[in-house]
């Protein structure tokens, strides 16, 4: 029996480490294991964001998986909300300071955040707080007195304020006071570990410091890889314009996952989807063995619709695709209604560049003659490839401009 209990130990040890890129310190998961287990007590998993956008994607739910599996386990997980830190505009990252946003925003954001977890975790077990309810009541002495912890050295550790710092670009005092403020939200909740992408590693370990210099047990750091975004160059981000969203529909997941560069299968087969281990080796050699790249895409796209839709929803999303942009039976294309009033004629004829700039939007004439010229440009299934054709706008037109797009006329 003990021997058992020692295997089980194990596998969810092992579980609870898979795809896991950074634990601090390594043996750190096992101790804090081993510590609920003698004191009879649920570990404290603390998440932290600030709402800085309104909706969550395929990348967020990299952590939130993990976050369920600890769950299931029965420990206590904490969604800490920024609201404070987010009034104030942290360190994107990058080479300038995020804005801060309106307290308005920052109520919305949140909200929308909290109503999508229940996709991947179960809300009703979930103890969510706000970094307002302890950072706004502390005095400026108290706020010295956390500064006095963490030296200008330490924060320079951090990559961007530290290639900032070398390049004299401008480093605002409140973005140094940024990471102290989201390590005190630690020290406030009593947290075990800290969860995150590996982008939020020094964050984390601040949370860690200043637990220690409180002569508090200190948190443990749980750091998930960060999913590529649609781009396969940069991390799935909202900003970026490059993100699958967890509430997106059927068909658009569908499409979105279709388009993603043949690179990052293996990336989406392990970090987004829930096969087995089993399953996605399977998966993986067959891919290794000259499976058609398309085909694996198939399978990962129809996994992650079933996960935030149902089984149902991703079998008629396959369908919809195969119809749309595979098949070439221009009859069986599902058509986007566009009223003939909104477009811009006149007396109901309009030529062709014009037509397209108007339907597809955000494409310039030079864009759309491109097209045209190409014979991406279709009017009830016939080529047209004379971009100033007079086109005589009739209930009932079909048109095709390009791969993806598709528009009939109605009234």
């Amino acid at each position: 029996m003990l021997g058992l209990f020692i295997l089980r130990n194990m596998e969810t040890i092992s579980k609870l480490k898979d795809n896991v890129e950074i634990i601090l310190p390594e043996n750190g998961l096992e101790q804090k294991l081993e510590q609920a287990k003698k004191e009879n007590r649920k570990l404290i998993i603390k998440l932290g964001f600030d709402p800085t956008a309104p909706d969550l994607h395929l990348g967020h739910a990299v952590v939130l998986k993990k976050l369920k599996q600890f769950q299931d386990l029965g420990h206590q997980i904490v969604i800490l909300v920024g609201n404070f830190t987010a009034r104030i505009g942290d360190p994107t990252g990058k080479n300038k300071s995020r804005k801060p946003l309106s307290s308005k925003d920052v109520q919305h954001n949140a909200e929308t955040y909290l109503n999508q977890l229940s996709k991947i975790i179960d809300v009703n077990k979930v103890k969510i707080v706000f970094n307002s309810t302890w950072l706004d009541k502390l005095s400026f002495t108290e706020v010295i007195q956390i500064l006095s912890k963490v030296t200008v050295a330490q924060l320079l550790h951090r990559n961007d304020f530290n290639k900032r710092f070398t390049e004299n670009l401008p480093i605002a005092m409140h973005e140094l006071v940024y990471p102290i403020l989201q390590g005190f939200d630690s020290v406030e909740i009593k947290a075990d570990i800290e969860m995150g992408g590996t982008d939020q590693l020094f964050n984390c370990t601040m949370g860690r410091q200043l637990q220690e210099s409180l002569e508090m047990n200190p948190q443990i750091i749980m750091c998930m890889p960060l999913l590529k975004g649609l781009d396969g160059k940069e991390k799935m981000s909202k900003s970026l314009n490059n993100i699958i969203g967890l509430t997106d529909e059927p068909n658009e997941m569908f499409g979105k996952t279709m388009s993603i560069p043949d690179s990052l299968i293996e990336e989406f087969l392990h970090l987004a989807t829930d096969f087995s281990i089993t399953e996605k080796e399977t998966i993986k050699k067959n891919l290794e063995n000259g499976e058609n790249p398309m085909n694996i895409k198939k399978i990962i796209a129809k996994n992650i619709i079933t996960q935030y839709h149902n089984s149902l929803e991703a079998q008629n999303a396959e369908t919809f695709f195969i119809n749309q942009f595979q098949n070439k039976n221009f009859e069986v294309k599902t058509f986007e209604p566009i009223l003939i009033d909104k477009i811009q004629h006149k007396n109901k004829i309009i030529n062709l560049v014009e037509l397209g700039v108007q339907l597809k939007k955000g494409h310039s004439k030079s864009a759309i003659r491109r097209l045209i010229d190409s014979g991406a440009v279709q009017i009830n299934n016939v080529k047209i490839q004379e971009p100033y054709t007079a086109i005589e706008l009739i209930e009932g037109m079909k048109i095709k401009i390009g791969k993806r797009n598709f528009y009939e006329l109605k009234v």
